[in-house]
């Protein structure tokens, strides 16, 4: 563990394929394969028909299974927290398959054996299709709406595309090169992308509505949720993606200004939230060379072990610990900060109580355990308590589009919107989620926008004269 953590390259070491073959086998080809449907595997992988094509040694038969419902599977076999693997059958006796391990497999070895290639797609439709983020939702709908023929342009408002997978995974579970190696198989097949270009404000809504003929918004749910004690203000607090994304462009090779710099070398970090983007944060200070690293989480202790609440097939309610916590990190639950607090502007405490989950009139509710309260030395406190939401201004308000009680685009089961033409999908439809989420999602919607579009051609509703390409 304290080899990893001295630089940012990803740790994964590559098993030998009679691994990948013994897991292979170990499937039992369920007549009702629980891993598969929604409940195990968002992207309807079809697990087992690969799992036996690894067992024979058939690699390239199981690299077309797994592409046939799955865009990025090198991306899913790396970042998915494996649902699948909690509803096989043989988890409820033994150890389940190792289905992620072998997923990631399959996609190394289809580039690293040549058989990820462009594919020709269907003819030009003439239509045109602008797709807002280039995150895996996005992503996903623009290879599927390019390969069924429509001309389709990215929109991303930062300098590289990828969104989340770009600036909000660390390289150490996710180098850049991966991502890389997919972009270019998309190039390849047409697919457009435009950096640098905030959909609303560099490039107005009617020009938008004017040039396409659809439109997906896959922007994600970029709201962090905040933070709102006493100290806030204070230097050194954070919020979580700022850390992450700074992170990401100095390991990609920008200059990052000491004046912006978030430098947890030879600091106490504390980071608020017990959730993937924490454990991430995590990971980063420790390579970074902090000194201490402490993660709060405001709920109690999940049980080791599947809870009640959550039985089999259901995604468990257990306690999970990533990489970055073995790597060395305090951790403690039911913990809720009170205010924090330092001298010349910068943060030096933080004060927190301990709180009781207890069910109340109108829901569950935390009540501060009395006389609990206490105090930890900080120099670097990082907000990863999740997201509440799409950011309304700019471009969704210029489209119109309704916004849901809870923060998300509303759309039907069709994954249009109000508006006649905007479709939108994966965490700016559904909230922040899973990955295997978001590219299920991008795969529907781009099927959804493909229906939407011959439909306009064969009654002669179509927006725009024919255009072949973007």
């Amino acid at each position: 563990m304290q080899e990893r953590t001295k630089d940012w390259r990803e740790f994964y070491v590559p098993a030998p394929d009679e691994h990948f073959r013994t897991q292979g086998a170990r499937c039992m080809d369920c007549g009702v394969p629980f891993c598969q449907g929604d409940t195990g595997c968002p992207v309807q992988n079809v697990i087992p028909e690969w799992n036996a094509f690894v067992q024979q040694g058939r690699w390239k038969d199981a690299s077309l299974a797994l592409h046939a419902t799955n865009n990025f599977p090198e991306l899913t076999g790396r970042l998915c927290p494996a649902p699948c693997e909690s509803a096989c059958v043989l988890g409820l006796i033994e150890q389940p398959v190792a289905i992620r391990n072998i997923e990631q497999a399959i996609a190394d070895k289809s580039f690293s054996e040549g058989w990820v290639v462009p594919s020709a797609g269907a003819p030009d439709s003439g239509f045109r299709v602008a797709i807002i983020g280039s995150g895996p939702a996005g992503l996903a709908a623009a290879q599927q709406l390019r390969r069924l023929g429509h001309a389709v342009v990215v929109f991303e408002k930062d300098d590289r595309i990828g969104g989340l997978l770009r600036y909000g995974i660390p390289d150490f579970k996710l180098e850049k090169e991966v991502l890389e190696l997919r972009l270019r198989q998309m190039e390849a097949e047409g697919v457009h992308f435009e950096t640098n270009v905030e959909v609303g404000r560099d490039l107005h809504v009617t020009q938008l509505r004017d040039e396409f003929d659809a439109v997906l918004l896959a922007g994600g749910a970029q709201k962090a949720r905040d933070l709102r004690v006493p100290g806030r203000e204070l230097g050194g607090v954070h919020l979580a993606m700022d850390y992450l994304t700074q992170q990401n462009r100095r390991v990609a090779g920008d200059a990052i200004g000491d004046a912006s710099a978030i430098w947890a070398g030879g600091k106490r970090v504390v980071v608020i939230g017990g959730g993937d983007t924490g454990s991430d944060c995590i990971g980063t200070a420790h390579r970074q060379g902090a000194t201490e690293v402490t993660q709060f989480e405001l709920l109690p202790e999940p049980p080791k072990e599947r809870a009640a609440s959550t039985p089999w097939p259901q995604w468990p309610m257990k306690l999970r610990t990533s990489h970055a916590h073995e790597e060395g990190a305090q951790r403690d639950w039911s913990v809720s900060t009170t205010e924090l607090s330092g001298e010349g502007r910068r943060v030096q405490k933080l004060h927190a109580v301990r709180v009781d989950l207890q069910q109340g009139a109108n829901g569950p509710q935390f009540v501060e355990v009395s006389g609990s309260g206490f105090t930890l030395d900080a120099d670097i406190v990082l907000l990863a308590m999740g997201f509440t939401g799409v950011r309304e201004e700019g471009l969704l308000s210029d489209l119109g589009v309704t916004i849901s009680p809870r923060g998300a685009v509303s759309t039907d089961a069709q994954y249009r919107t109000n508006i006649p033409g905007v479709f939108a999908a994966g965490d700016m439809r559904r909230g922040a989620s899973l990955i295997v989420w978001a590219i299920r999602e991008g795969r529907d919607a781009a099927a959804s926008i493909d229906r939407h579009l011959r439909n306009a051609a064969s009654t002669g509703t179509r927006r725009h004269s024919a255009v072949a390409s973007a």
